[in-house]
């Protein structure tokens, strides 16, 4: 009974996590789009909340692919698979200049243009220090929390 609990609220947080993260990404061309007018389900202007459990909950039943009502680990994971493939499908997409269906080597360091060693190199000699090394590595955790936190609270929203 207890797994059963907690595999049911692992579940809704993943559909409410993406139908907020979806709202947030959708005016910065990333993640699912969920437009006011997808989520205002009566069109009358406003979100209640009833609204956007409804949305979650279609989004939890179409994940809950034998309908038992409990997100299986299975199914989670087919879930994670398919979100992979499409971000996977429009990278390569992005990505692929030659047109090929795939990304070389040249194609991948093409969109970075060494940005990254040229942040870590903070001197500009053209090596990384071990001091630039553990700074960098310092900034990236940062940033990474500073993400993760960020969308810690819109899940909490």
């Amino acid at each position: 009974m207890k797994n059963l609990m907690i595999m049911s609220a692992l579940g809704m947080s993943i559909a409410l996590g993406g139908a907020v993260q979806g709202q947030a990404a959708s005016d910065e061309g990333k993640g699912p789009r969920h437009s006011f007018e997808d989520l205002d389900a009566n069109g009358d202007g406003q979100l209640t909340r009833e609204e956007m459990q409804a949305h979650m909950k279609a989004r939890f039943d179409a994940a809950d692919t034998d309908g038992d009502g409990v997100m299986s680990l299975e199914e989670m994971q087919a879930r994670g698979q398919e979100r992979a493939a499409k971000r996977a499908g429009k990278m390569i997409e992005r990505l692929d200049t030659d047109g090929d269906g795939g990304v070389s080597f040249e194609e991948a360091q093409a969109r970075r243009g060494g940005k990254m060693f040229d942040r870590a190199d903070a001197d500009g000699d053209g090596a990384i220090s071990k001091a630039e090394f553990d700074t960098a590595r310092e900034k990236m955790r940062e940033m990474r929390a500073k993400h993760h936190g960020k969308k810690k609270e819109q899940n909490a929203e």
